[in-house]
């Protein structure tokens, strides 16, 4: 994964529904830490290991499981600076799964 584009790197994620989540990641790309900076979990933050490929040149599928148990995969595409991603979680009804879209800016 040293090839990735952005390892080593630190971005702000804005997704559609108002999170911000600052992106730290591991110079071999490996790794990431998180944080979230503006709403739903502002102040969570967790360092995760990294499952990622290139699927086509500059756009990578991410994913890790964090500490709660829920799930996330990022389609990140590093030549537009854009993110889908999916992240499933527990609830008292039962796993939900959300699909949002975000903005990647360096930091």
């Amino acid at each position: 994964m040293s090839t990735a584009t952005y390892a080593g790197k630190r971005f702000r994620f804005t997704v559609d529904n108002g999170t911000v989540f600052h992106n730290t990641y591991a110079p071999d790309g490996t790794k990431l830490h998180w944080e979230t900076v503006a709403g739903w979990g502002k102040g969570g933050s967790e360092d995760v290991d990294l499952n990622a490929a290139e699927i086509v040149p500059g756009v990578f599928l991410v994913g890790w499981t964090e500490k709660s148990g829920m799930t996330v995969t990022h389609a990140m595409n590093m030549n537009s600076n854009t993110v889908h991603a999916f992240w499933t979680y527990e609830t008292e009804n039962g796993r939900v799964g959300e699909l949002h879209t975000g903005t990647l800016e360096e930091l």
